[in-house]
């Protein structure tokens, strides 16, 4: 019999394409899709089972489906729906990731589990590395938010790991993710027709394609190839940095710097005409940047990116559509401007 995965988070777009993908796996009998609520996205042939990985229901579907691998996307930074309050994805993080755990603690047959970080776990200080390892520890720990959320579920999956050495953990900590289809908050935060900057700095960024997301995902699930370890804590990221202001100017986009206060004030008054606030770990990115190294990801888990940080961009860009200050319509600009200084 082949093997049996089982994905969280299973209506969340990216959680949706990798369930699709892991049928395509030839040692993949079933795919077990799992979410509280029904996706909008089409799952394949993937059964989906409308469940919250907080109750007991899922320890049982683990034992009677003989589950041998687990794929944890269900942590993020935002609520599936906009109404979501903050206490609830800190339950769903938290909460829901211990009772995973324990349920995963208690079923026999897991022999993988894959859970889903970020590089936020790493904070965002002014005295933090210039480059993140896997073995940095911040400066200054996440007093809130989601990065906060995320220090606590490694903390869980650590003991977990020490409680069961026979499941092979892997922990993938992706930059944020963009592409053409990207819905993370950092990609809305680029679609915005201004954009609110923190006065005095231009952080360094590296992104992940979306398409790089699900391909090391899938290597990470699926068995050992020859010569690699696919346990253990990796940061995920395209080669590659772009500082903030040429996001901005490749978006065609104008920035709004302010002070710092004023772009978290700024944030909240996104939410109040409907869109994603600005969260405090972005804040934090948004000020100080963050760049990882990705040694380990090539040289232990094997993996080697298909894209750059400055793809991932351009795809990005592709499909969204350059904003009201398109990089051709600037050129063009400054060359009527100096042509006519030329000219007098």
């Amino acid at each position: 019999m082949g093997r049996v995965v089982l994905v969280t988070g299973a209506a969340r777009p990216l959680a949706g394409r990798f369930v699709r993908r892991v049928q395509r796996e030839p040692d993949v009998d079933l795919v077990l899709a799992v979410d509280t609520e029904p996706p909008a996205h089409r799952l394949g042939a993937a059964e989906f089972v409308r469940a919250d990985i907080q109750h007991p229901a899922v320890g049982k579907l683990l034992v009677e489906r003989s589950v041998d691998t687990v794929v944890h996307l269900d942590v993020n930074a935002t609520p599936p729906v906009r109404r979501g309050s903050r206490a609830a994805v800190k339950e769903a993080n938290v909460i829901g990731t211990m009772q995973l755990l324990g349920a995963c603690q208690k079923a026999p047959a897991v022999r993988r589990l894959v859970v889903k970080s970020s590089t936020h776990v790493y904070g965002g200080a002014p005295r933090d590395p210039a480059v993140c390892r896997e073995t940095t520890v911040p400066k200054e720990l996440p007093g809130g938010g989601f990065a906060k959320d995320l220090v606590e579920v490694e903390g869980y999956v650590r003991g977990f790991a020490r409680r069961r050495p026979d499941i092979a953990v892997t922990v993938l900590r992706f930059a944020d993710v963009l592409g053409a289809r990207a819905g993370s908050p950092l990609a809305e935060y680029l679609t915005l027709p201004v954009l609110p900057t923190v006065f005095g700095y231009d952080p360094r960024l590296q992104f992940v394609h979306e398409d790089d997301a699900l391909a090391v995902l899938a290597l990470a699930a699926g068995e050992p190839r020859r010569g690699s370890l696919a346990a253990g804590t990796f940061n995920i990221a395209g080669d590659g940095v772009v500082v903030l202001s040429q996001c901005a100017r490749r978006l065609g986009r104008p920035t709004l710097p302010l002070p710092l206060p004023a772009l978290t004030w700024a944030g909240a008054a996104l939410r109040g005409v409907g869109a994603r606030e600005i969260s405090p770990e972005h804040v934090r990115l948004l000020t100080h940047g963050r760049v990882v190294d990705t040694t380990a990801m090539r040289a232990i888990l094997g993996f080697e990116p298909e894209y750059t940080t400055a793809d991932a961009l351009a795809d990005f860009i592709r499909v969204h559509g350059p904003g009201p200050l398109p990089p051709s319509t600037v050129h063009r600009a400054v060359d009527r401007l100096q042509e006519a200084v030329r000219h007098g």
